[in-house]
């Protein structure tokens, strides 16, 4: 199981989360409901870092907007959370040990998941981001190998990746959660592309968009404009997602959330509350890279 070190918290001084604004700043919105999702006696994952960030955080926002998306946000990221978690589980223990999180923000997979031995778990952000957080993982033993890379992944990530001790021959499990949609379409396609140069066969990719099809519906379209008006002038959405991987060398696969016993669990009371709410707006895609990238 993951292991931490003895940890005193009460040592840190809260204070500004420094350089954690625009999309950064969105890291400390998906914290803040993960130490809620912690709290409760039905958690779909433990996250024991969330209120440490939270506390080292002079202040952590919510999502703009007040909106059925926003209302059904909390429960949609506990979903998220935990259908990442098994799918970065499964990838690695079938031989994936590579794990490399896009945007990574402040995620804790490294310490709180039961990983194989030899993962090796690299994590891009923005040097603001890893600054924030290592003031609050400073001295805690991760349960993988971890690796922090400075990167902006609008920019060529892919020598940072590399000099960190990448491997681009051996399988990966990357992760893009909470960060597509934030992109406009040509940064998300240098993203994938890089994303798909570095993937030796065998190499998995767990991502979320905007369905496409949802996006001008009453439960959809608060959440965006609330979004534009705080700086986010897009949502990067697709009509087709198994088409759009697939023309990307990526055999993709969406989740049937209503197969999910933990999901339909969540989105219970929200459906009985509003039975025309799409638990399809936001789509979660899973893809592996066969042989030749086809």
């Amino acid at each position: 199981m993951p292991m931490y070190l003895p940890h005193d918290d009460t040592t840190r001084e809260a204070r500004p989360a420094d350089g954690l604004d625009g999309v950064s700043g969105t890291a400390l919105w998906t914290v803040r409901m993960r130490a809620q999702e912690s709290e409760r006696g039905d958690a779909l994952f433990h996250d024991p870092l969330a209120a440490a960030f939270l506390a080292s955080a002079a202040a952590a926002g919510t999502p703009p907007g007040s909106g059925l998306l926003q209302q059904v946000l909390p429960d949609w990221l506990a979903v998220r959370t935990r259908f990442f978690d098994d799918h970065l589980l499964g990838a690695a223990r079938a031989g994936n040990r590579q794990v490399v999180l896009l945007g990574a923000g402040l995620d804790t997979r490294a310490y709180r998941l039961d990983w194989p031995d030899g993962t090796h778990v690299f994590e891009l952000d923005l040097p603001a981001v890893h600054a924030f957080k290592e003031r609050i993982v400073a001295g805690l033993t991760p349960a993988a190998r971890r690796t922090p890379v400075a990167a902006d992944l609008q920019d060529d990530w892919r020598d940072a990746l590399l000099a960190a001790g990448f491997d681009p021959a051996r399988p990966t499990a990357w992760l893009c959660e909470g960060l597509l949609f934030y992109l406009a379409p040509e940064a998300v396609d240098r993203l994938v592309a890089a994303a798909g140069e570095l993937s030796a066969p065998g190499s998995t990719l767990g991502a979320e968009c905007l369905n496409a099809d949802t996006a001008d519906s009453p439960f959809v379209r608060p959440w965006l404009e609330a979004l534009a008006g705080s700086g986010t002038p897009w949502v990067w959405h697709l009509a087709d997602p198994e088409g759009w991987w697939g023309e990307r060398g990526w055999r993709a696969e969406v989740a049937d959330l209503l197969a999910l016993s933990y999901a339909v669990q969540r989105f219970a009371p929200h459906l009985t509350a509003h039975p025309g709410l799409e638990t399809q707006s936001m789509i979660l895609v899973t893809a592996a890279r066969p042989a030749g990238g086809r």
